[in-house]
């Protein structure tokens, strides 16, 4: 195991010159007589001096808007309001580095093989057709359009047009459930539906002609459905009511021009659900302004993304992360789109689509490089990867031995950047900074205007403890509002319930005295074993050092009157078993590398690990399960990417319970 912190990578002087955050500093020196000695000596001004840093912002990046009477209304949570009077539009800015003939999308999939090319001009063109379809059909400023599509140009062209209007955009991956749909699309009461015929994962066709008949079933506020035959070519939209291709829904506004509503900064953009894996899932609604300034700034600074660069995110459009991916547009990136099995037919098909697209900032979940670890994969080896600058990985606490993995094998002067941040504000707290050096396990730095901290439970803040991560201070693309929680209450009981007036996000992170962050799970699957806390990411990387376990998931029961029972399960490597010998070296392992009082008390072998659609490990569901939860409240099997593998931890449930 290599040790946590331990230096893997450092920016060179040429790397620092002419980085954008080192541009941004020089700007600010310039124009506001402002000296910084580092880049958290820069953090720590962005967020004391909040109004001031995103003014700065605003005048630095020359947003396209109307000017603002107030940058920030109040400090205060929730309540504050952003940049008051400015009016704007984020697929303006999305489009406004088109830059004619050169790539604004390449993209691939299991269906389209070969990757392919659209121009700025021709997303353009497509942009504006599909505004006016949607015109035509009746969209109008606040009208939700929702789309049942996978990570392809079509879905890229919707979302560009449906925010064009000042209409209101939602999606959902065709790998979602039928109920899953329904609970997400029902709360918002769409106008429009747009979806594919089905998808191919892992080499097999998904027909999805039943799930859209049981849509408009199911959504009455749908008064139209545009179908692309995207499966095999051949869907009928006749077998649907109300219903046009994708090619005649475009041929509706063949020749129109781009044009941008202009819309309030807090109008909202778009509609996000929280992963619903134990109730209903929260429709959080981001607006046209926070989204903007957020993803501008990021991209900008901290993924160091400028016109001409290339950005992948392997991610489905239910995730945030697609969002986030769209919103390089804004920074004049082309996009790098993929939809299938990240591993199909081989691990190495990312990889592959790197070296085609020429790939200048890639992101995946820690899962993948983890699972390309335990592989022992080597694409640099069989693929030419020397033109990634950066990767970011996300999803889950990327261990200390994959950051070392990724030097070693995908590219030694590469800018490896773990990230933490929310669906609920879909952006980061926490990430990268390419002027910063590389520590294995740790996050480089807290992201410019996030106020981060680590608190214990009666509010003081921690240094070089694990503690709540909260944020003291508003951002601006914190959700507008939930979608139907007309009295906010669903809202500040999501995150101000613990530290009135303070973002709590149910993480536990650890800040470093040298400004670094290192984040240990979610705090409310907490393992507190009489007294001693600790984070699930921490027993995952001890356990699944081992060549043995493949996976891995743990969750400490309270059984009242004091009793503890802490079960590990684990995925074991093809042709492993768990004897008594394997038994004893995790429980051993666990002993000496992390706690005598974290040993577990049951090792069970399991097929697999459920995670949720995003690919976060469900641990609070399975704890419910191991407490005696009915099934039906404590897991939805339509939130969970792998509903097959509930099955034995129900069966396990019962048993304990009995």
């Amino acid at each position: 195991m290599i040790e946590e912190g331990s230096l893997l990578w450092e920016p060179s002087a040429k790397r620092i010159e002419s980085a954008n955050v080192t541009q941004l500093m020089r700007w600010l020196q310039h124009t506001r007589g402002l000296e910084f000695t580092d880049y958290h000596d820069l953090w720590r001004w962005s967020t004391e001096h909040l109004e001031d840093f995103w003014a700065a912002a605003w005048e630095y990046f020359e947003f396209k808007a109307s000017p603002y009477q107030q940058v920030l209304t109040t400090r205060e949570m929730p309540g504050a309001q952003w940049f008051t009077g400015s009016t704007l539009n984020w697929a303006e800015h999305a489009l406004r580095h088109g830059a004619g003939d050169t790539p604004a999308l390449f993209h691939c999939s299991e269906i389209r093989e070969t990757t392919a090319v659209v121009t700025w001009r021709e997303l353009e063109a497509q942009v504006a057709a599909a505004a006016e379809g949607l015109r035509q059909l009746g969209v109008q400023p606040g009208d939700r359009v929702v789309a049942y599509m996978p990570n392809i140009p079509e879905t890229i062209v919707a979302v560009l047009a449906t925010a064009s209007l000042g209409a209101i955009w939602s999606s959902c991956s065709p790998d979602f459930g039928t109920p899953s749909v329904v609970d997400r699309f029902s709360q918002i009461e769409p106008k429009v539906l747009l979806a594919v015929d089905g998808y191919r994962y892992n080499g097999k066709a998904f027909d999805r002609m039943g799930v859209l008949r049981h849509l408009q079933d199911t959504l009455p506020t749908v008064d139209h459905t545009v179908l692309l035959p995207y499966l095999d070519g051949t869907a009928d939209p006749g077998r649907l009511k109300a219903t046009e291709t994708w090619e005649a829904f475009l041929a509706r506004g063949k020749g129109a021009s781009l044009n941008f509503q202009q819309v309030p900064f807090d109008h909202p953009l778009w509609v996000l659900y929280s992963s619903g894996t134990t109730g209903m899932p929260k429709a959080i609604v981001h607006g046209h302004g926070g989204i903007t300034v957020q993803h501008t700034l990021a991209g900008h600074v901290h993924s160091n993304v400028a016109p001409g660069d290339r950005c992948f995110w392997f991610t489905t459009t239910g995730w945030m992360m697609w969002n986030a991916l769209t919103g390089m547009l804004v920074n004049g990136a082309a996009l790098v789109l993929y939809d299938g099995n990240p591993a199909y037919p081989d691990m190495d098909r990312l990889w592959r689509l790197c070296e085609e697209a020429k790939i200048t900032q890639m992101g995946i979940s820690a899962a993948f490089l983890t699972a390309c670890m335990k592989a022992d994969r080597q694409p640099r080896k069989h693929h030419n990867l020397d033109h990634i600058r950066g990767i970011g990985a996300t999803g889950s606490p990327l261990p200390p031995e994959a950051f070392r993995w990724v030097y070693d094998a995908v590219n030694p002067d590469v800018h490896l950047a773990s990230s933490s941040g929310g669906t609920d504000i879909c952006a980061g707290f926490v990430g990268g900074v390419p002027t910063l050096p590389v520590r294995a396990g740790e996050i480089q730095a807290r992201l410019l205007g996030a106020s981060v901290e680590s608190w214990d439970d009666t509010g003081n803040a921690l240094i070089d403890e694990v503690g709540e991560m909260v944020i003291t201070r508003p951002m601006p693309s914190m959700p507008l509002f939930f979608w139907g929680d007309t009295d906010g209450s669903r809202y500040r009981d999501s995150y101000f319930d613990m530290f009135p007036g303070v973002w709590r996000h149910g993480d536990f992170i650890k800040i470093t005295s040298r400004g670094s962050c290192i984040i240990y799970g979610r705090s409310d699957s907490t393992l507190n074993r009489y007294g001693v806390r600790m984070g699930t990411a921490e027993i995952y990387r001890v356990v699944e050092d081992l060549d043995a376990v493949v996976d891995s998931l743990v969750v400490n029961v309270e059984r009242g009157e004091g009793q503890l029972y802490m079960p590990l399960f684990v995925v074991l490597a093809e042709g492993v078993t768990l004897d008594e010998a394997l038994d004893r070296q995790i429980r051993e392992k666990v002993r000496k590398d992390l706690s005598p009082r974290h040993v577990p008390d049951a090792i069970v072998p399991v097929t697999g690990v459920p995670r949720t659609l995003s690919g976060k490990k469900m641990e609070v569901p399975v704890k419910k399960l191991l407490l005696g939860y009915p099934e039906e409240k404590a897991v939805s099997r339509d939130a969970c990417a792998n509903p097959e593998t509930i099955n034995e931890y129900v069966r396990f449930g019962n048993e304990l319970a009995r």
